[in-house]
């Protein structure tokens, strides 16, 4: 038996450890110089024009970004703090800074949402979900969710696989032989016994290589203070068993010949001791709860666009993943629970693109993947899974249309080295998308988008305690889209405005739903029945030039959703909302800059839920509205650039939860110091 994870006191103690990765701050468009003449007999005059760039909405399916401008101001330490604001999207979150984050969109499950590192898929065949806690901003670039797909057909045939997908790109270096080289150093401190220092190095090695390296520590206690609702009257305590003690260093290596010829190989190493708190359950004992995770990567990726339109992808991926469970004290014959699972994958992917004639390109990818799951839990199977998948694309231009269409091919095939395996499965899938722009320069733009998907069991559910085989059939999902973008610049008050409307409708058959059982007999796995999604997501963007130096935004999201259980008209919960979606969902964030000020308020409103399909009152999850402020300032310091920012997370002290029994943490504060050499 392994050692449990040591007090956080204990780990505390150690840190002397440099930390990791930063963004990289970039800059607001400098002003662009125009000569204009005023009369010929005159002398020129110099007109200053402030040229904001306009987030791109005019996109063949509807897309949600964030760049490292945007993070601070929506108070995110990690991206799942940062997409919490995106219309049709929901966190779970089981409370405090370390814990377990996913992301589900459209209602549609974590599972059915695909998250791509530099364009490359991030899987885990275990749980088919990724934590996305694990991915501190420090050096993420940008973050784009995209429902159905990325626009560029020349992409890995996994990207198409999903219901919508998460793109993660990192920082690029962008140096010069005047300056070769950029030294990022900052330190994150607050609430919760945060502290979190980080380093990132930028180096030019010469005209076309370069690399960057980051690192960080993270440290966290991870205690607060929660209601708990007693039959008497409210009381207060303290959360316990949620520390964290992380580790994290990533590296990316370039070589650029142009902007035609590129490569890059990164490495990522995550490591971390975290406690897992428990449900809050009213005069119950929980025992302690640790996970050890410790999990690294390396990818490649080369691309070449010739001469002659034809263009091509080449991405390889290596990855081991440890997970180490220890639970205690446990009913049973030992007393504890020790559980360590080992995943390992390889993958590699070919993507070939051409254009046939103008304005008509074709593509074909294909992707390899074997995954691979060890571990001392009784009667394991010890599964082994091929997949591959096979995608034909085309993208069509003509005029003020725009066309895309795919067919998909997963293959499916699992050996296991203990009882029976699940049956092989291959399937075609379709999608197909349009976008027109109805009146020429109008800003205007009418998309639609129809997409199958197909989503095999991942190992947990169906080898997990399994001593029987698990009959379970995939999920299948059609999604249709029809929606409206408009987006348009002004040279008054109003800098610019983008707007977007989508409505859609979700269609789920043969849902999964993992039961967390611990019986070796009753499977705890089952296939639900269907659901279907009806939904409307709403996205407003804007910038306001209040006067010559004084600037403001303003951006909003909102989300109705109705997703019904219509498995079986004789079930109490038919025509329910499934658990944990509510119906109402609205975000907004607004925010203002005065030269190096900037101070910013972020408030997101969620309806009511309950946390299972029976819609009792035991179940009932209350509304609630949580509220973030933060204030940026950045000045040079011996010409070096300086940045400090004090963030309130839940500014009104909200009492609130996402997963029942996992309470959420009440008013937080947390500084950044950062200087870049």
């Amino acid at each position: 038996m392994e050692k449990p994870i040591q007090p956080y006191t204990a780990k505390f103690a150690r840190f002397t450890k440099a930390g990791a990765g930063l963004l990289l701050l970039s800059l607001f468009a400098r002003p662009v110089q125009v000569l204009a003449q005023r009369d010929t007999t005159k002398k020129l005059k110099q007109i200053e024009i402030k040229n904001s760039a306009i987030p791109h909405v005019q996109t063949i399916t509807p897309s949600q970004q964030l760049n490292t401008n945007d993070f601070v101001r929506y108070s995110a330490f990690n991206v799942a703090d940062a997409i919490r604001n995106f219309a049709g999207v929901n966190v779970k979150d089981y409370g405090g800074i370390g814990g377990l984050k996913t992301v589900s969109v459209r209602s549609l499950g974590a599972d059915n949402t695909a998250v791509l590192y530099n364009g490359v898929q991030l899987n885990n065949a275990q749980t088919g979900q990724i934590d996305l806690s694990k991915f501190n901003l420090n050096n993420i670039q940008e973050v784009t969710l995209y429902n159905a797909q990325p626009p560029d057909i020349c992409q890995t045939a996994r990207a198409f696989a999903s219901a919508s997908v998460l793109s993660i790109k990192t920082i690029v270096p962008v140096l010069t032989r005047e300056k070769p080289y950029q030294m990022l150093v900052g330190i994150k401190g607050g609430s919760f016994g945060l502290v979190n220092p980080y380093l990132q190095w930028q180096q030019l090695l010469s005209k076309h290589w370069s690399f960057v390296i980051n690192g960080l520590e993270e440290y966290a206690n991870g205690q607060f203070k929660y209601k708990v609702a007693t039959s008497r009257n409210d009381s207060s305590a303290i959360r316990a068993n949620d520390q964290i003690n992380a580790q994290q260093i990533d590296a990316g290596l370039y070589w650029t010949k142009s902007d035609s010829v590129k490569f890059n190989l990164q490495f990522n190493y995550y490591h971390s001791d975290r406690g897992v708190p428990g449900p809050n359950i009213i005069n119950a004992i929980l025992p302690n709860q640790y996970l050890h995770n410790r999990d690294y990567f390396i990818q490649a990726g080369y691309e070449h666009l010739a001469i002659n339109s034809l263009q091509f992808k080449l991405n390889t991926r290596l990855s081991q993943s440890y997970l180490n469970y220890f639970n205690s004290p446990y009913l049973n014959i030992q007393g504890y629970i020790d559980e360590h699972y080992t995943q390992r994958e390889a993958y590699q992917s070919v993507a070939v693109a051409y254009e046939v004639i103008n304005n008509w390109q074709v593509s074909v990818a294909s992707d390899v993947d074997v995954a691979n799951l060890q571990s001392d839990v009784y009667s394991f199977a010890f599964p082994t899974r091929l997949s591959l998948f096979n995608v034909l694309a085309t993208d069509i231009t003509a005029g003020r249309w725009h066309f895309q269409a795919n067919l998909l091919n997963t293959y499916i095939h699992d050996h296991v080295k203990t009882g029976m395996a699940a049956a092989s499965h291959s399937k075609f899938t379709p999608t197909i998308m349009a976008s027109v722009e109805p009146f020429k320069n109008s800003g205007l733009q009418l998309r639609a988008f129809y997409k199958a998907i197909y989503r095999n069991p991942t190992f947990s559910e169906q080898y997990y305690y399994a001593i029987a085989p698990r009959l379970l059939r995939p999920e299948y999902t059609d999604q249709y889209n029809l929606g409206a973008s408009y987006s348009k610049s002004f040279l008054g008050i109003l800098d610019y405005i983008a707007l977007t409307a989508d409505v859609y409708y979700n269609n789920v058959k043969d849902k999964i739903i993992f039961i967390p059982a611990r019986s070796p007999v009753t499977p705890s796995a089952v296939n639900l029945g269907s659901v279907e999604i009806k939904g409307l997501d709403v996205n407003l963007k804007s910038k306001f030039n209040l006067t010559t130096q004084l600037k403001g935004t303003l951006s909003a999201s909102y989300t109705h959703q109705n997703a019904l259980d219509v498995t079986n008209p004789t079930d109490s919960y038919y025509l329910d909302q499934i658990p944990y979606v509510p119906v109402n969902t609205l975000a907004f964030n607004t925010g203002v800059n005065y030269q190096q000020l900037g101070i910013y308020y972020n408030q997101i409103l969620s309806s009511s839920r309950y946390s299972v399909s029976n819609h009792d009152a035991i179940y009932y999850l209350p509304a609630y509205s949580i509220s973030d402020a933060s204030v940026v300032y950045r000045f040079s310091l011996s010409h070096k650039p300086v940045m400090v920012s004090g963030e309130v997370n839940n500014l009104f002290n909200k009492s609130y939860t996402v997963v029942q029994n996992y309470p959420m943490p009440g008013r937080s504060l947390r500084f950044t110091l950062q200087i870049t050499i």
